[in-house]
Formats: structure tokens, C-alpha cells, sequence
């Protein structure tokens, strides 16, 4: 049996490899996802028989206990996969990443209460605890900041910088003590810091970031479980850690280098990060609004439409009709294509997906640095519930909290229109000058509502 879950968890491994392969092109991500779910079942099937062999009760018995937490989990997992709504989906990524986080810290006490001591024993049950802990906290304070429960602004205590170091060198030197008794005391203290480090970490980052966090946690779920897998001898469970820790830390670095942040400040809380200087919610000058007929009139006396969606167009649930409008135009002749930031939305990858979901063709969504020179050609760029990845102030006031980061450049276009329900700021908190522009023109409401009033108001193409 033994020789068997091993077969299988090598399988596993490479099917693991191979999803994550697929996940890196929209034409693919379908497999990969397919590929994955089959690898993740063969490993649970060899986990299984594994425990059987090795449990001290009857066989029958294990097997209903583990046929028991399979099926509450079962249970759970679809029950929230259905009711979760895609708008929710970044807080509920960063709730399973505290659960990983959990585990990892009871994995770690069971382990030490368990296994004999020895140092290689005491350095992975510590290392375990230490990330699972600071994974598990970082995890809830993201998930608190997403579902705004509590501010987004980052949190800045004084010496903000000497509390993350002395954190770590208090780690440090609680784990000689750990390593030299073994005893309860430097382990539990340990927990207790890493607890509070992971929650200051996530705190002293602004909303504004929270999708680099998102992935940032995603890798440190991988490196907790990998920890884990160190501790019960595990390959399966090292491998795979290691997959998402690396996999997640690269997403992390280059949705920093698109955000023009610092890497290593967002995965130290913000360390060296300087507040912005510009009043983040001032207006500056007046807008004019436009009509969803006024919109459809604009739409079909042009030759070339750009769309640029937005955490809003998933709250209005409007990809859809947004779907619908693209194919009409293009019926019609017009080039439609769609440009989409790095961190538009508040997870990687977030407005991709739904633009999938409604079935837009993946060769006309291109990312942001595929589009931006094509901007300046453009006679109509739809800003469908974006704000702070549309917002010049990025590029033109240095002391803007977004400073330096890269935006799609709209305003270069002949004419922009921008849905939104008011002229409230974005996710952070930062006031958009391309309200005010001359070429700009506001369309407030619900973008669904309005998309689906401008199709109303576009001239039905001729039947061929």
C-alpha cells in the first residue's frame, strides 16, 4: 500500500507542475485548473490509504473518521464555492490562506508534543509555527481590509520599522531557546509574536495594495505548508508548498514592478514607504455628464473603441452586457479591444476571469502594456468601473500616495467616458483628475443599468 500512495503522489506532483503550466495562459487555464483538481484528489486518495496502514485503530473505524472530516469538508467547501460572489472572491482567498496558516501552527504542536526531540525536529516544528503563524494573522487583517471591516489606510505606528525587527531578533533568539529545552515557554512566546508580526505586517500596508497582499499570503500559505510537509515527512506536502510559496512570490514581484513598489517594502509592512503629501479626496475643477444615448451616439460614429474594466464592472455584475456591447459594435465594424491592469480588480487575474466567464474572445483582452500605446489612437475608451488604474495623478503628482505606479494612460484618447455610480474616490482613496479632463465625460449609475440603456439605443447592425 505504501509503494502505491507513493506512486501516487509522484503522479500528483507532476500533475501539480502541469497546472501551473496551464494557469499561465487564459487558452489554458481551464486544464490546468482540470489538472490540478485531479492531482489534488489522487494525493487525498494517497493520504488516505497511508493513514489507514499506519493507524493503531481498527481500519474500519479510521476509515469512518476520515470519511467523516472529508465530508464536512466536502460539504463546506461547496456550499461556499456556490454562494461566494466573484466580488467576494479576494476575501475568501484570504480566509483559506489563515486556514493553511492554522494548520500549519496545530501541525507544528501536535508535531513537537509527538516526536522525539532533536534539533533538525525543533528547527522545522519552529520554522513551521513561526510562518503558519504569521500567515494565519496577515491572513484576517487582509480579509478585514477587503470586506471593509476596518479601514484600508495602513496602519503607522511610531517606529513601525523597529517593531517588525525587533519581532524578528525576538524570534531569533527565542528560537536558541527552544532549540536548547525544547520546552513550551520559548515556543509559545514565539507563536505570540509571530501572531502579532503577521498582523502589523498586513495593517501597515494600505488598500491600495492589497492585491500584491493577496499573493504575498498566497505564497506564504505555500511556505507554511511546505513546513508542515518538513514536519510529517511529507514529500508530496513539500513539493507542493514549495510550488505555491515560489509561484506566489513571483506573482507577488511582478505585480509590485507593475504597481512601481518595492518588493521588499510590501513584504516587510510597508517598510521605508512614505505616506503621500496630496489631499487624497480633493476635487479639482468640474464635470460634465453624458447620457447612455448620448453614448451609444458617440459608439457608433467610431472606428475604434477601447474598454478598460474595473473592480466596479464586477460589482455591477455588468461583464455580460459589456460582452454583448463589444459584439454588437464589432458587428458593425467597429476594432473593440479591452485593456486590463495588473491589479485591476482586487485579485490577479480577477477581471480576466470574468471577462472569460462571458465569453469574450482572449485575443482582443490585452494587458496593460500592450494597449497603452494604442491609446493615443483611440477614438472612445470605456472606463467601466475602474478609478486608481485609470488615474493620471499616478504619473503627474509625485506626492500622490500612487506615485510612480503604472496606469493605463485613457486620457490620450479622443473622447473617454467613465462609469461610475458618484464621484467618489477609488479603493485608495485617491481623487482622479481625469474627471475633470475636457475630453472626459461621467456616465453615474449602475454600470449594467447604463450598459444595457446603450445597447438599447445603438442601431441594430443590418442582417447579411
Amino acid at each position: 500500500m505504501t509503494s502505491l500512495a507513493q506512486a501516487l503522489y509522484l503522479l500528483a506532483a507532476v500533475l501539480f507542475v502541469l497546472s501551473l503550466a496551464g494557469l499561465s495562459k487564459q487558452t489554458t487555464a481551464r486544464r490546468g485548473t482540470v489538472l490540478g483538481m485531479v492531482g489534488m484528489g489522487l494525493a487525498l486518495a494517497a493520504t488516505v490509504l497511508l493513514s489507514l496502514e499506519a493507524s493503531r485503530r481498527p481500519v474500519l473505524v479510521t476509515g469512518l473518521l476520515i470519511a467523516l472530516v472529508l465530508a464536512i469538508g466536502a460539504v463546506a467547501g461547496t456550499w461556499r464555492a456556490r454562494s461566494v460572489e466573484m466580488t467576494q472572491m479576494p476575501e475568501m482567498i484570504a480566509v483559506l490562506h489563515s486556514f493553511v496558516g492554522l494548520a500549519a501552527v496545530l501541525v507544528g504542536y501536535g508535531s513537537w508534543l509527538t516526536e522525539e526531540a532533536d534539533v533538525v525536529h525543533g528547527v522545522e516544528v519552529y520554522l513551521g509555527v513561526l510562518i503558519g503563524a504569521v500567515t494565519l494573522t496577515g491572513s484576517v487583517v487582509a480579509y478585514l481590509k477587503l470586506a471593509a471591516k476596518i479601514r484600508t489606510a495602513p496602519l503607522v505606528l511610531p517606529g513601525r520599522n523597529l517593531l517588525n525587527l525587533g519581532a524578528l531578533v525576538a524570534s531569533a533568539g527565542l528560537m536558541v531557546w527552544f532549540l536548547a529545552t525544547n520546552g513550551a515557554v520559548p515556543l509559545v512566546l514565539m507563536t505570540v509574536v509571530a501572531l502579532a508580526l503577521g498582523w502589523h505586517l498586513v495593517a501597515s500596508i494600505g488598500g491600495g495594495d492589497m492585491p500584491v497582499v493577496v499573493s504575498m499570503l498566497n505564497s506564504y500559505s505555500g511556505w507554511a505548508a511546505a513546513a508542515a510537509g518538513f514536519m510529517l515527512g511529507n514529500d508530496l506536502l513539500i513539493v507542493t508548498g514549495a510550488l505555491v510559496g515560489s509561484s506566489g512570490a513571483i506573482l507577488s514581484y511582478l505585480m509590485c514592478k507593475a504597481m512601481n513598489r518595492s518588493f521588499l517594502s510590501v513584504i516587510l509592512g510597508g517598510f521605508g514607504v512614505e505616506a503621500g503629501t496630496s489631499a487624497a479626496g480633493a476635487a479639482d475643477g468640474e464635470h460634465r455628464e453624458m447620457s447612455a444615448a448620448d453614448v451609444a451616439e458617440l459608439l457608433a460614429d467610431a472606428r475604434s473603441v477601447v474598454v478598460t474594466p474595473g473592480y466596479g464592472m464586477a460589482v455591477a455584475k455588468a461583464q455580460y452586457p459589456v460582452a454583448e456591447l463589444v459584439s454588437r459594435l464589432r458587428a458593425t465594424g467597429v476594432e473593440v479591444r479591452f485593456g486590463v491592469h495588473p491589479v485591476a480588480g482586487r485579485l490577479p487575474g480577477h477581471m480576466n476571469v470574468l471577462l472569460a466567464e462571458a465569453r469574450v474572445p482572449y485575443d482582443i483582452v490585452l494587458e496593460m502594456d500592450e494597449i497603452n500605446d494604442d491609446l493615443a489612437e483611440t477614438d472612445v475608451v470605456l472606463v467601466i468601473g475602474a478609478n486608481d488604474t485609470v488615474n493620471p495623478a499616478a504619473l503627474d503628482d509625485p506626492g500622490s500616495p500612487i506615485a510612480g505606479m503604472p496606469v493605463l494612460e485613457v486620457w490620450k484618447a479622443r473622447q473617454v467616458v467613465v462609469f461610475k455610480r458618484s464621484m467618489a474616490t477609488g479603493y485608495a482613496g485617491v481623487q482622479n483628475p481625469l474627471f475633470f479632463r475636457e475630453n472626459t465625460a461621467m456616465l453615474f449609475g449602475d454600470a449594467k443599468t447604463q450598459v444595457e440603456a446603450i445597447l438599447a439605443a445603438l442601431p441594430v447592425p443590418a442582417a447579411h
